[in-house]
């Protein structure tokens, strides 16, 4: 069974910068793809941003240019690195990983952003 678990969350002021982690029970580079969602409350989940197993991303139109996707392939995380934060991007920050179409999630860290 794969086992997500989130790191980096905490609360930050509007145009500071947040990193945060994900390491996952097995290698990152086996899983189909690896993404980055976040809740904020009375919303749904959304998707941040994601990279599959060639290395593509895509991400959020709210967040192309301030957040990156990152494979850390020696620690065996897949990073957020979170720039320029926005008062919106307050949530709860979820990793997930999709391996042969069945999808994990982590338990989520709470990003928040004051402004």
């Amino acid at each position: 069974q794969v086992h997500l678990v989130e790191s980096g969350g905490g609360v930050v002021q509007a145009g500071e910068w947040l990193r945060l982690s994900c390491a996952a029970s097995e290698n990152i580079f086996n899983f189909n793809s690896m993404g980055w969602y976040r809740q904020a409350q009375g919303n749904e989940r959304e998707l941040v941003a994601s990279i599959n197993v060639g290395g593509r991303t895509e991400y959020a139109d709210s967040v192309m240019g301030r957040f990156f996707i990152l494979r850390q392939n020696a620690e065996n995380t897949v990073d957020l690195q979170m720039n320029s934060l926005k008062p919106e991007d307050t949530g709860v920050y979820y990793c997930n990983a999709v391996l042969l179409g069945r999808t994990t999630w982590g338990q989520g860290t709470q990003v928040t952003v004051s402004s």
